[in-house]
């Protein structure tokens, strides 16, 4: 079977939705049916049922996304073997956040770039909140994300940067707070709001950095960032910032512990920008 039908499959395995695979793997709706409906007639098996819960996998289905799985990491092992250390091929699939991508990812990738030139490089953004979940559950094969106190055992991390924290606001008094929605920075700012005894009026959460320091520039409250997002945002001269003593925030390369043998997750995790 064709590796792109392979990873198709294990995509949509992952996701269980057409439409995102769809999208996420540059395929039209029409082919990705197509292919499903080959990889079932060669398998002589449903592969995945589609009913009104949504889709989900038979039990043929998680049989053969094993075997898919093994499929592709040895072929990747083989490539690897071959003994040319610049003819690594393949699609890395990379987590960032915008200013990951444009703070961060130009040094990190320039070394794998100048060694494996022939490998594809996939890069997603969204919110950095979600970056270590969508790592774990496999839609990602690395990801640039901030690192927790406490890693999940299933990945490992390698420190690429550490910002500081920062209060901004856009200059008028303001006794309200704009936070993210959730992940790292938030809970950093409540810890450092129970510290410093600040009584903490939420008026309004976001999804990201880059929209909070927006509602911040429009007065509605101070916020909290990383120095890395403010230092690369548009917004950056419409804001002051305010004085406080936060804990700084540590970003990593994160991978998941079991892919470290993968040739193209190693050929990036061996290097160093």
């Amino acid at each position: 079977m064709e590796h792109r039908e392979l990873e198709l499959f294990l995509h949509l395995a992952r996701t269980l939705n057409y439409g995102r695979t769809s999208l996420e793997s540059h395929v039209s709706a029409a082919t990705l049916t197509r292919t499903i409906q080959r990889l079932e007639a060669r398998v002589g098996a449903r592969l995945l049922d589609r009913g009104p819960r949504g889709v989900a996998l038979t039990a043929e289905g998680r049989r053969f996304a094993a075997y898919a799985q093994e499929d592709l990491a040895l072929w990747e092992q083989y490539r690897a073997g071959t003994g040319e250390t610049a003819g690594l091929t393949g699609e890395l699939r990379i987590f960032a956040t915008v200013t990951a991508c444009q703070m961060l990812l130009p040094d990190l990738l320039a070394p794998l770039r100048a060694a494996h030139p022939q490998i594809r490089l996939d890069v997603r953004t969204g919110d950095a909140a979600a970056a270590l979940a969508r790592l774990d559950e496999g839609e990602v094969d690395v990801a640039v994300a901030g690192i927790p106190r406490r890693l999940p055992q299933s990945l490992v991390s390698r420190t690429v940067a550490v910002t500081d924290l920062v209060l901004v606001s856009n200059g008028e008094p303001q006794t309200e707070y704009v936070v993210p929605a959730r992940g790292l920075v938030r809970e950093a700012a409540f810890r450092w709001f129970r510290q410093a005894g600040v009584k903490s009026v939420i008026a309004a959460e976001t999804d990201g950095h880059e929209a909070l320091l927006a509602l911040v520039a429009l007065g509605c409250g101070i916020g909290v960032v990383p120095r890395l997002v403010l230092d690369s945002s548009v917004m950056r001269d419409r804001l002051v910032e305010v004085p406080a003593d936060l804990e700084p925030l540590t970003v990593g390369l994160c991978a998941r512990r079991d892919d470290l043998h993968r040739p193209l997750v190693a050929a990036l995790w061996g290097l160093r920008p």
